[in-house]
């Protein structure tokens, strides 16, 4: 055969393998590209622009799994106690309005009272129960030794002077997800909630006034290891008081949950949620007494002391108004 006609025959079979090869590589690409692009559209929708908490993966489009896919990964991720939680986030009305319902006032929830009448208030009461070792207390009931673990940071105290009781679910979240339209004893038992360990727990002061009323979308806990259990006393205590919850907040709890194989966390009972008109705020009253300049707030709650009112409470000007909403050692 002419060389000519070999070369041309050569080439036309090396252009017939090639066609196949392209056309497959250049499906191959147009489908990522479609995947990724529809990803990133259903992500942008969910989030609606909002900064998202940083270490949290929000969820994207998931394709439907593997027939071959282990057993075990969906046993993990399917582990009753974690279904339980998020059941229970699903029962939670969305309210993405939250600051609409305006009037908060701490003074509302009046904490801390002694609900029992032992002499010793609601912050007396989680620091004994709390404590992993026994606790030396001073004057009618205030804690001032024992032994916590801040599960916010990992940090062991000894000095009860160093923490704060949070509200797992901060009382000024908790107004605008419902709390607006309870009645006043309904206000005081959830600023009180003694009937849910989880509801109010002994941290670093550091670390309550980092998370202040942050909700999940906004603030994490330091401890990456308490995420889980972090996110499943949230949809908890609001769960325990009939509370609603945002969008945003939503899929962050469903995706901190959704990648946990299990919690730590006890259900709750519902609580008793009465309805009633938003409370006129009461103008705060000097009680006469001065007390000592304890040189810091975390002291002077120890010492059941506070709160204190600008231009009304002459212990004022020794603390640091850090939210400068004229009140200190609250």
């Amino acid at each position: 055969m002419p060389t000519k006609k070999r070369l041309w025959l050569g080439g036309t079979i090396a252009v017939l393998i090639l066609l196949p090869v392209v056309s497959i590589g250049s499906a191959f690409n147009a489908v990522q590209s479609m995947q990724t692009a529809g990803t990133v559209e259903s992500l942008e929708k969910a989030l609606g622009g909002t900064e998202t908490p940083v270490d949290i993966a929000l969820p994207t489009e998931t394709p439907e799994p593997s027939t071959t896919a282990p057993a075990t990964q969906s046993a993990q991720l399917g582990s009753s106690s974690v279904s339980t939680f998020l059941s229970m986030l699903e029962q939670l009305p969305t309210d993405d309005a939250p600051a609409s319902h305006t009037g908060y006032n701490r003074d509302y929830f009046n904490a801390w009272i002694d609900a029992d009448g032992d002499g010793c208030n609601t912050r007396a009461e989680v620091l004994m129960m709390e404590s992993q070792a026994a606790v030396t207390t001073r004057g009618s009931c205030t804690v001032s030794t024992g032994q916590w673990t801040s599960a916010y940071d990992g940090v062991t105290l000894t000095d009860a002077g160093g923490l704060d009781i949070d509200h797992f679910v901060p009382l000024n979240e908790a107004w605008g997800s419902g709390a607006y339209g309870w009645d006043s004893a309904t206000r005081v038992s959830f600023g009180n909630d003694l009937g849910y360990d989880a509801s109010l727990l002994a941290v670093t002061a550091s670390s309550n006034r980092s998370k202040s009323d942050k909700d999940p979308a906004q603030w994490m806990p330091a401890s990456h290891g308490y995420f889980c259990d972090y996110a499943a006393t949230w949809v908890a205590v609001k769960w325990r008081w009939s509370l609603t919850v945002d969008s945003l907040e939503r899929l962050t709890l469903q995706s901190v949950l959704n990648g946990c194989s299990n919690v730590n966390i006890t259900v709750p009972e519902k609580a008793a949620v009465t309805a009633g008109a938003v409370a006129e705020a009461v103008a705060p009253v000097s009680d006469g007494v001065l007390d000592p300049n304890y040189g810091t707030c975390s002291v002077a709650q120890a010492n059941g002391a506070g709160p204190y009112y600008k231009g009304v409470d002459p212990e004022y000007a020794w603390y640091r108004d850090r939210d400068k909403d004229g009140v200190v050692c609250e």
